[in-house]
């Protein structure tokens, strides 16, 4: 792993530092000897032979990060440093307490990313990933409603069934049968994250960086409510900075469990039962 990481980056790593783990890779910081110290995320020896790092989740990750840098300056994603099929690598981000401060600049970043340069098309240009399960990005000239309930809701619908009550399995069916009525007005397709829960976002001091993306064009408020998930400091500070930026539509706050259930599905897909319970709940207040 050193030497390919110091071929990959040109300069020797004078030190190599485990972090532990995480789904299919391994987590590491090294120290380089022309001063930087960069984040690694490496395929796992599980991974290497024939897992989904092989597929295409680095190649994924680095490319999101890059389309997400494209929005524009301050778009608050860290640089690539490199990439390939089983190593991804970043400059290391220090972290700090979150602030209210770097909250509201949160907020008017993310309305920033959300509104400028937006994509034609929901979707991506590339295969995706969330977690290390594969993420449909096929790009899509429909609304987002339909868009939503076939490539994001079904499939992984049918991933966590096993885990799932028939009655469960139609609930979710109902919020699919019933988009169009649930989804609130019309929006654009954004530059989004995909997968904003807090554990992918970096306080480092005056800002915040956002890693880990499952970037795709999808809705904005897909991004919101994934930060309400599993809590975010200063979320409030988070939102009011974000609204006064990019103002949302009506009725935003009632919709967020519909995007919350995305990502429930995707945590009953790999992680079973223990995350029934917050799926039922968001799909029943999904219909109202």
């Amino acid at each position: 792993m050193r030497d390919r990481l110091e071929r990959m980056l040109g300069t020797r790593v004078d030190a190599l530092r485990d972090l532990g783990s995480s789904h299919s890779w391994t987590l590491h910081r090294a120290s380089l000897a022309d001063g930087r110290e960069v984040f690694v995320k490496a395929a796992s020896g599980a991974a290497r032979e024939d897992g989904p790092a092989g597929a295409g989740v680095f190649a994924a990750e680095a490319a999101g990060l890059r389309w997400l840098g494209e929005a524009g300056p301050g778009t608050p994603v860290p640089e690539v440093l490199a990439a390939d099929d089983r190593m991804l690598v970043l400059p290391w981000l220090p972290s700090a307490s979150p602030t209210p401060s770097a909250a509201e600049r949160l907020g008017r970043e993310l309305a920033a990313l959300h509104t400028r340069a937006r994509p034609r098309l929901y979707g991506a240009p590339w295969d995706g990933f969330i977690a290390d399960l594969p993420l449909d990005n096929t790009p899509d000239e429909r609304d987002w409603p339909r868009w939503y309930a076939e490539r994001r809701l079904e499939p992984f619908l049918r991933l966590g069934a096993r885990h799932l009550s028939s009655g469960d399995v139609r609930l979710v069916e109902r919020v699919m049968e019933d988009i169009e009525s649930l989804a609130g007005p019309p929006e654009p397709p954004s530059r989004i994250h995909g997968d904003l829960w807090s554990g992918n976002i970096v306080w480092t001091g005056d800002r915040a960086m956002l890693i880990d993306p499952a970037a795709h064009g999808g809705h904005r408020e897909t991004d919101l409510a994934m930060m309400a998930l599993f809590g975010t400091p200063h979320l409030e500070r988070v939102l009011a900075a974000y609204d006064e930026a990019a103002p949302l539509a009506d009725g935003w706050r009632a919709r967020v469990p519909l995007h919350q259930l995305h990502p429930l599905l995707v945590h009953v897909a790999l992680f079973g039962t223990s995350y029934r319970a917050s799926l039922v709940d968001a799909a029943r207040a999904a219909l109202g």
